[in-house]
């Protein structure tokens, strides 16, 4: 590509159709036909490269891919080493106890009537015109945010933003105040099932947490309620609740709820940006293209800062930009 690493990331910061070109589109009928790895190399006139890849979520999840990752740099900077952390392939010591009957039947993240639903945000917004949304925070906004919980609490940094980001997140779209809306995340249970699934195993060890409340609830503004509603959408996936939702999944029939619902993955502890391949730290890490999930992703270089990223109809971007930075003075935030 006539192009340096500098003038690339000139141009723009956030993902853009002209992107699409950087990883060879496999057709294929059906998800499951994917191939479980793409992989393309783009060279640029600096000397830089753009490396793209695309792993298929059958054979792992992000930690599975991260450590793929990082054992490929790993072993090409260092082939005659051993790769940090053993994979672990055996995907049959993780099965799950048959769970207590007490466990309700449909966990909140899933349904079985997805086609019967009279609203679905999943189906609307897909139809506007989209436009990528990326915020920066630093981690001294992350305390400011965390400041705005009344009375003060401990909380994670994922546990704060997401909170904040969905409560602005349904303030922009001007939702009925009757209306349920849920927020959904992945939480790996590596560490939640007994007996814990052993270090290194690459496949999918995730479920979906979910919470949910009503519109009024979330743009009356109280960032401390939300807050509490996460972490106890996270303490209640207990070994028994995880082993009542994979059970769950064993019905065909059951989808997730994606009809009111926000689904935020974080990417920002992965340590994707600290991949080196031999020729240095990346300048830029994110996603290829950007859709109405929201990722949370690291920054190179502060450890500490996150970067959010989705699409939003473009009717609605400068709303929600209002929303997510009105705790923090202009000058504090960065949006590119």
């Amino acid at each position: 590509m006539d192009m340096s690493a500098q003038e690339f990331l000139e141009v723009s910061m956030k993902p853009n159709k002209s992107w699409r070109k950087l990883l060879f589109r496999v057709d294929v009928p059906a998800f499951v036909d994917t191939p479980p790895l793409v992989v393309q190399v783009t060279k640029l006139r600096c000397g830089g490269m753009i490396l793209c890849t695309a792993i298929n979520h059958c054979f792992c999840d992000g930690i599975g891919t991260s450590q793929f990752l990082h054992a490929w740099a790993h072993l090409t900077t260092k082939p005659t080493d051993s790769v940090p952390i053993t994979p672990f392939h055996s995907r049959h010591v993780f099965k799950p106890h048959s769970p207590s009957s007490h466990l309700p039947s449909v966990h909140p993240a899933y349904t079985k009537n997805a086609t019967n639903q009279a609203i679905s945000l999943n189906h609307y917004l897909p139809s506007q015109q989209l436009v990528p949304v990326s915020l920066t925070y630093t981690g001294s906004d992350i305390l400011s945010l965390k400041s705005q919980c009344v009375p003060s609490m401990k909380c994670t940094t994922f546990e704060v933003l997401a909170s904040h980001t969905w409560c602005s997140w349904a303030r922009s779209l001007n939702l009925a105040p009757s209306l349920e809306v849920k927020l959904l995340f992945s939480m790996n249970i590596r560490n939640k099932v007994i007996p814990n699934i052993p270090k290194g195993y690459y496949a999918n060890g995730f479920v979906l947490a979910c919470v949910k409340t009503s519109v009024k609830e979330l743009v009356k503004g109280d960032l401390y309620h939300v807050v509490t509603l996460v972490q106890e959408a996270k303490s209640s996936l207990t070994d028994d609740r995880v082993s009542g939702i994979l059970e769950l999944l064993n019905d065909k029939s059951v989808k997730t709820d994606l009809a009111t619902s926000l689904v935020i993955s974080q990417w920002s502890k992965l340590g994707l940006e600290s991949l080196d391949f031999g020729e240095g730290l990346p300048l830029y890490m994110g996603p290829l293209t950007s859709d109405i999930y929201c990722l949370f992703l690291p920054v190179v270089g502060d450890s500490s800062a996150v970067r959010v990223l989705l699409s939003l109809p473009k009717s609605i971007v400068s709303k929600f930009e209002y929303y997510m930075n009105k705790f923090l003075d202009s000058e504090n935030v960065v949006a590119n």
